[in-house]
């Protein structure tokens, strides 16, 4: 039976002094405009809220998107000291030999890591995706079982790769929602390896090849990530933007041309920055209440959260907000830092926006014999007249 919770009504937003007319104009938010894509998802970067969606979890065929995740593979074994930037890679004939879009390296030839995750990223070449995949893995297949654990790992419960260029192939396949997923942990997990996103041109072997990203010369916003295209999945692209210390994903997927995908990743960019606005309410290991504890050797026990809370809203509607925090009637020690004691509940406008569980912020042992039994006989007769 669960035990009863004692509720705290926690405000963290100053009133302002405006009209209550002035406030409802503010709030209007228009409908999500139309968007020419079989697939498509606005996320906010820090918060993962969801502002705009369409079939997001439809699997799908990522064509060159697929480079995200080869490019976050070799990032994440950078980082974990397995192998640096200043690795040299052999050119294999199948990594010379793979189709597609290039990056002009030569079999039989040893080339930099560094150099080749900026011909994944800038040039889209699949002949440098290959190349890191046979030398992270020791050939392609075996890298594919790497990226569907990183996959995995990161929730992409709608992806599976079976090779590292995004090249057709019948059981590869991924989703916007995944797809923002794993942008939003390329961008907060390697922060300083991100930029090479935004970089418009890249020149390997006298061959000068510019980005494929139409944004990153329309929009200053624009700092990446990825664009895509076969046939079978029409033309992709992943964007990130920042505006006004606001980051947000975009990923659309089957639009029909190079200008289309640009477009219709611009609309949705323009209509969450607008409309949308994110807040970090608290941070993690912030104490939000005391609790009385029984039975320990100190009465109360400070309570907070484990992670930080940050929310997107609309804009106007932060006034809006309400957050409670239920908390276990009887606590009794020992209590180890980090048990979840209650819980922190966010509404907006009376509806659940999230939900969070309350944490010990520090532990507390049991108290000595007498207390212990002094307080037993007191929760024994509190029981019988509640």
């Amino acid at each position: 039976m669960s035990l009863p919770r004692m509720r705290v009504y926690i405000a963290f937003f100053l009133c302002w002094a405006v009209s209550a007319a002035w406030a409802d104009q503010a709030s209007l938010i228009p409908s999500a405009p139309q968007i020419a894509a079989s697939s498509y998802i606005l996320m906010d970067a820090e918060s993962g809220a969801i502002i705009v969606e369409k079939n997001s979890e439809e699997r799908l065929p990522p064509a060159s998107l697929t480079k995200m995740m080869t490019s976050y593979v070799l990032d994440y074994e950078v980082n974990q000291g397995n192998v640096n930037f200043n690795d040299e890679a052999p050119i294999s004939v199948k990594a010379w030999k793979t189709g597609g879009s290039k990056m002009f390296v030569r079999e039989g030839t040893s080339v930099r890591l560094g150099d080749l995750i900026k011909g994944i990223i800038i040039q889209s070449g699949n002949d440098a995706s290959v190349a890191v995949a046979e030398f992270l893995a020791g050939s392609e297949d075996a890298f594919a079982s790497m990226m569907n654990q990183h996959a995995q790992r990161l929730g992409m419960n709608n992806t599976n790769f079976e090779n590292a260029t995004g090249l057709p192939s019948e059981n590869h396949y991924s989703s916007a929602h995944d797809l923002a997923k794993l942008a939003k942990a390329i961008i907060n997990d390697f922060p300083k390896q991100y930029p090479l996103y935004s970089e418009k041109y890249f020149t390997y072997n006298n061959i000068r090849q510019p980005n494929r990203n139409l944004l990153l010369w329309r929009d200053k916003s624009v700092d990446g990530l990825k664009t895509g295209h076969t046939e079978e999945a029409g033309y992709c692209l992943v964007s990130s933007a920042v505006r006004d210390g606001m980051r947000l994903i975009s990923v659309v997927m089957g639009t029909k041309s190079e200008e289309a995908r640009a477009r219709e990743t611009l609309k949705l960019l323009n209509y969450g920055f607008r409309y949308f606005e994110t807040h970090k309410l608290y941070s993690a290991g912030q104490k939000l209440v005391d609790s009385d504890i029984w039975a320990g050797s100190a009465d109360t026990v400070p309570l907070g959260l484990s992670k930080e809370i940050v929310v997107t809203i609309p804009r106007g509607k932060k006034d809006a907000l309400e957050a409670t925090v239920d908390i276990d009637k009887v606590i009794k020690a020992p209590i180890e830092v980090g048990a979840e004691l209650g819980k922190l509940t966010v509404k907006l406008n009376g509806e659940l926006l999230l939900e969070k569980p309350v944490v010990a912020l520090e532990a507390v042992e049991e108290a000595g014999f007498f207390k212990r039994i002094w307080h037993a006989i007191v929760l024994f007769f509190m029981g019988l007249f509640e």
